[in-house]
């Protein structure tokens, strides 16, 4: 007797449309959180890594971000931990334009140490109330409904078809085998 596994359904992968990347953005900064979304559509985080963020976490000089731990709703808490696997655990390069909206995004809140703090708390940006912000800007600017995570695809892509080798995009992303990576693009 041989136990058949469940087959993973994969799940189509969705992107931003190019043509809807400038109205998402120009929303965002409507919302006061172009910074974030910015940061997000060009660095691909998991959304866990990208609302952990600390100024600390910045080099403005070298121009790059270190990814060391996520935030999660758990039990009704944000719980701050180690990122998804060892591998993402890393450092990136951020664009001199991503620097420079970091930079002004930190005189909005110089003595806070989350790099995008809740507008609501001032503490750390809950997962699920930025998630519901990414929702309510597709709904604005007419486009269709993706995933945030896919918004990571969006980004991917992206480096893609900038000729950025697949081996390069798993060390960006974070995926701890080639396979993931070669798998989902």
């Amino acid at each position: 007797y041989k136990r058949q596994l469940p087959k993973m359904e994969k799940r189509e992968m969705k992107v931003l449309p190019e043509e809807k990347i400038r109205p998402y953005l120009m929303e965002a900064d409507k919302r006061g959180l172009l910074a974030p979304f910015y940061l997000e559509l060009t660095t691909g985080l998991r959304r866990g890594e990208l609302l952990a963020l600390l100024w600390t976490d910045l080099d403005v000089e070298n121009r790059t971000i270190s990814i060391t731990k996520q935030v999660t709703h758990t039990k009704g808490e944000l719980v701050v931990s180690q990122p998804k696997t060892h591998n993402s655990i890393r450092v990136l390069p951020v664009s001199q334009q991503a620097v420079e909206l970091l930079v002004e995004e930190h005189k909005k809140h110089p003595g806070n140490p989350y790099m995008f703090p809740s507008p609501k708390t001032g503490g750390m940006f809950d997962p699920d109330s930025f998630r519901h912000t990414h929702e309510k800007i597709l709904k604005t600017i007419g486009a269709e409904h993706i995933r945030f995570h896919d918004l990571r695809h969006t980004c991917a892509s992206l480096l893609l078809a900038n000729g950025i080798s697949m081996k390069q995009i798993q060390i960006w992303l974070g995926h701890s085998t080639f396979s993931t990576t070669a798998d989902i693009y």
